[in-house]
């Protein structure tokens, strides 16, 4: 119980972060055609997965604990696209360029699809 419970204070903490930074970001750039908060909200997740990777990998930083609020929890909350770069990060880091570029084509083109279907199926 105790690791789910990291994990929930860590996407509580993630996904108030979210909500105020995407809003605050909106706030001020409401006419813009772009969707610039998600797009910022996605790229800086993806630079605090980074650095924390980094922190593990190279100075075997936070336990088992602490990874699950951060990952999991804060960063799953914040963005669940951290993840996807991270993992596309480490196939490429395996040299699994094949696999590395199927995730990423089909997660954009399987997911854009989902959603439109989603939608279609509505009545």
């Amino acid at each position: 119980m105790g690791n789910v419970l990291w994990v929930g204070l860590g996407g509580f903490v993630g996904a108030i972060a979210r909500y105020k930074l995407g809003g605050g970001i909106l706030h001020h750039t409401e006419d813009w055609k772009f969707p610039i908060g998600t797009f910022l909200i996605n790229v800086s997740g993806c630079l605090i997965a980074g650095i924390l990777a980094g922190l593990v990998e190279k100075h075997d930083f936070f336990n088992a604990e602490a990874r699950l609020f951060l990952f999991t929890g804060l960063l799953g909350g914040f963005t669940t696209f951290s993840a996807f770069g991270l993992e596309t990060v480490y196939l490429i880091h395996r040299q699994e360029y094949a696999i590395a570029f199927f995730y990423v084509l089909s997660s954009v083109a399987v997911g854009i699809a989902a959603l439109w279907f989603g939608i279609k199926i509505i009545p």
